[in-house]
């Protein structure tokens, strides 16, 4: 993976945080977000407000576990009355956008993956948290722009690498044989997903076992290739595109995608 620094996540998170406040204000707080069905734009604008002031609360403050916050139910009925609500997101975007500029390289906080430092980490989340947000605000409206190759990369590996291999996001049901094949066809970056011993376990390319690659090729039914442009795998693999809307391919057996889809979906929990 070519590696996205700090302050590209940050200048990612600074412009995709204004374009999902323009969509939101363009689409109106009342529509719906086919995404993220049955929220409207202003139950988004008040999850990922709440998320920014979250996040930057770990950057400020420092706490060496990560806060509580309260259920989500709560959160959608937060925040100002509707008509400040789009101000009330923009002043918490920019907030978060201050702190993660002018922190210390080498501050110490709680994070929930690992990364290079708690400052890469918060980063590098809340960029792709605002840019995945972002499309939900503009599917508003009925559009889906795209994102440069390689910060969708990057999203993708956040996604594969980072949730895939928390606990929480294992299928419920226990799997065994498989693997899943993500390429990026405009960057080269491939990742794979086994699903061995009941869990799927995921690596990147230069990673990967050969013998499990001649094993996937040996018993095609097995394996499960998806492919496509790196903004295109990425919306599709955050569920926020279908396959022919992101021009993403898939070929061979789909239960072991239709088991990561089910299983890392990242909610607020």
């Amino acid at each position: 993976m070519g590696i996205v620094e700090i302050a590209e996540h940050i200048d990612a998170l600074r412009r995709d945080g204004g374009l999902l406040a323009g969509a939101a204000g363009q689409a109106g707080l009342n529509a719906p977000v086919p995404p993220c069905h049955p929220w409207l734009i202003k139950d988004l604008l008040r999850h990922t407000g709440y998320i920014h002031r979250w996040a930057a609360r770990h950057v400020t403050e420092c706490p060496d576990r990560i806060l509580d916050g309260p259920p989500e139910t709560e959160i959608l009925r937060g925040g100002p009355a509707d008509p400040e609500l789009l101000a009330w997101f923009r002043a918490g975007h920019a907030a978060l956008v201050g702190a993660l500029t002018v922190a210390d390289p080498a501050l110490e906080c709680a994070t929930f993956m690992d990364a290079p430092s708690p400052l890469a980490f918060w980063a590098r989340r809340q960029a792709h948290e605002t840019a995945i947000h972002r499309a939900d605000a503009e599917s508003a409206s009925g559009r889906l722009s795209g994102y440069s190759p390689e910060f969708a990369a990057d999203g993708i590996d956040e996604l594969i690498m980072g949730f895939g291999r928390r606990r929480r996001y294992q299928p419920a049901a226990r799997i065994d044989g498989g693997r899943l094949r993500v390429a990026a066809a405009d960057t080269g970056d491939e990742w794979y997903v086994d699903a061995l011993e009941g869990r799927m376990q995921p690596r990147r390319g230069e990673d990967a076992d050969p013998a499990g690659d001649q094993a996937a090729a040996d018993a095609p039914g097995i394996m499960c290739a998806v492919s496509g442009p790196a903004s295109g795998l990425y919306l599709f693999l955050w569920n926020r595109a279908d396959a022919a809307r992101a021009g993403v391919t898939v070929a061979g057996n789909p239960d072991l995608l239709a088991c990561w889809q089910s299983s890392v979906r990242v909610r607020w929990g």
